[in-house]
């Protein structure tokens, strides 16, 4: 897929409503490449109903979404090939073993013989010695780990990370941190939700205050954390 020079998110005015609850307020947002931008707020704040909409799990209710010029909700496919998403929530896959996950999750992205990037994303996540078992007897924590390392596998462009580190060993922070400073200097733009001002401070470019749907100021971390 040919990506011209758009930026890796664009918000204008976005909306996100439930019922009679508004749980983004015409949020607008331009990321540039090769950023790491961080959502920080508290559970509410309508960072997971952004990444939603970014993703099509949620329909925006108005304005405009982008993701490097294309709109999710009319160019699925498009956007979907350039971005990976980690969820808040751990994903049971059944009877699946790590490296058939990641197999078969190359092939929904259309990477056949993809076993190089399965093999270095195992490594580099420390799944390695994992990698023959079934999903669901890893701990919490290799699920995450499982999860990031889908997310990665078709090399995306845009990186969605939504509280990654929620909950988790305390091992997987740090080394998170690590791997998603290497992946900005390899051009990956990076958008993550935290409630955590001391990650948005030590890694962020840039960041943004959320509270109850509305933004409440963007910029440098010295400046606003």
């Amino acid at each position: 897929m040919v990506v011209g020079n758009e930026k890796p998110l664009y918000l204008d005015k976005l909306v996100k409503k439930y019922g009679d609850f508004t749980a983004v307020n015409e949020v607008s947002l331009t990321m540039e490449p090769g950023e790491i931008f961080g959502l920080l707020g508290p559970n509410g704040a309508g960072k997971t109903s952004i990444i939603s909409c970014l993703v099509t799990l949620q329909q925006p209710t108005s304005g405009t979404c982008e993701i490097f010029g294309y709109d999710p909700t009319k160019n699925p496919i498009e956007s979907k090939l350039l971005t990976g998403i980690v969820p808040q929530e751990i994903i049971n896959h059944g009877y699946f073993n790590v490296e058939e996950i990641l197999q078969f999750h190359s092939g929904y992205y259309q990477k056949w013989g993809n076993q190089k990037r399965i093999d270095y994303l195992l490594d580099r996540m420390g799944l390695w010695e994992h990698r023959h078992k079934k999903v669901k007897a890893l701990s919490g924590g290799m699920k995450r780990r499982l999860l990031i390392a889908k997310a990665l596998v078709h090399s995306p462009k845009l990186l969605l990370l939504d509280e990654p580190t929620a909950g988790v060993d305390v091992e997987l922070p740090n080394s998170l941190w690590v791997f998603v400073r290497e992946l900005k200097e390899q051009g990956t733009s990076i958008l993550f939700t935290t409630h955590y001002l001391e990650e948005g401070e030590s890694l962020c470019d840039r960041v943004g205050i959320w509270q109850v749907g509305n933004r409440r100021t963007i910029g440098e971390p010295k400046d606003v954390v």
